[in-house]
């Protein structure tokens, strides 16, 4: 068999199993399986595939069916221009989330905090953009924060980020000039709506708070002025329904500057706040 007969099939396994872009999946996996770069599968589509390359595909391809995310079969995702390792412990980074990045990136910061640091796509990105600051980056799940841990060392910023195990700001002490989080917002209403590759694959703790998905906002809106210097910034991630409702849980508790920023596709995506003057 050979490779382009390998990946047309596996494009119609995908297609029937109800993958959103079985082509796209089955030439990421096809890469990988010959452990060749994704730009080279076209160049290696003529040719005969070995046995082993035949079975290592055929599983990866029986296991996207039945909807395992790609960047856990593969073991990894790109963000904002970098790999980062993942593990079925961590939520995959999101497009979505590199608005939260551009959004931090537009104004100066030193001293950052991640809340619910997960993959580490955060921090690590902010400190790998911004060479002269540093960071604390905190999560409930010990996996999550091995995980981080080794995407600090693997992009080089280790010595730059303190990794908490931590429930919210239990553990955090100092004051920083940007926080960030990317919190868990679905609603437990909603979980047996989403794609299965999230239901089923992905951390629950990092995707519903099993309640109206707003309490990790409550939670940072209370706390997190504690822990902000006097010209420093919050930026959270929200749900593309939510932005409104968090913007005005932020209002209650009393910040300033409050103001909702879209995505790349235009949704509500970021809500962002400050110390009031």
């Amino acid at each position: 068999m050979t490779a382009a007969e390998a990946m047309v099939a596996a494009m119609a396994r995908l297609r029937a199993a109800g993958v959103p872009d079985p082509a796209r999946d089955a030439r990421v996996l096809l890469a990988h399986a010959a452990q060749v770069d994704a730009a080279r599968v076209t160049l290696i589509a003529p040719e005969d595939m070995a046995a082993d390359i035949i079975d290592r595909y055929d599983h990866l391809v029986s296991l996207r069916a039945v909807r395992v995310p790609v960047s856990q079969l593969i073991g990894s995702r790109e963000f904002y221009g970098r790999r980062f390792n993942i593990t079925r412990e961590v939520l995959d980074p999101r497009p979505e989330t590199e608005s939260l990045i551009e959004a931090a990136l537009s104004a100066p910061f030193s001293d950052a905090l991640d809340l619910g640091v997960g993959s580490g796509c955060l921090i690590v990105t902010l400190l790998a953009e911004r060479p002269d600051a540093k960071g604390v980056a905190i999560d409930i799940s010990e996996a999550a924060c091995l995980q981080a841990s080794a995407n600090a060392v693997l992009h080089e910023v280790a010595d730059r980020v303190q990794v908490l195990k931590s429930d919210w700001f239990d553990a955090v002490e100092g004051r920083f000039d940007l926080i960030v989080s990317n919190p868990p917002y679905l609603a437990a209403s909603e979980m047996s709506q989403v794609q299965p590759e999230l239901r089923d694959h992905e951390p629950r703790l990092a995707l519903t708070d099993e309640a109206d998905g707003l309490t990790a906002y409550r939670v940072i809106a209370a706390e997190a002025q504690g822990y902000l210097s006097a010209e420093g910034r919050v930026l959270v991630e929200t749900g593309w329904q939510q932005a409104s409702s968090v913007r005005d849980i932020f209002e209650a508790q009393g910040w300033g500057e409050l103001s909702i920023l879209p995505d790349l596709g235009g949704r509500d995506r970021i809500v962002s706040a400050s110390k009031p003057g």
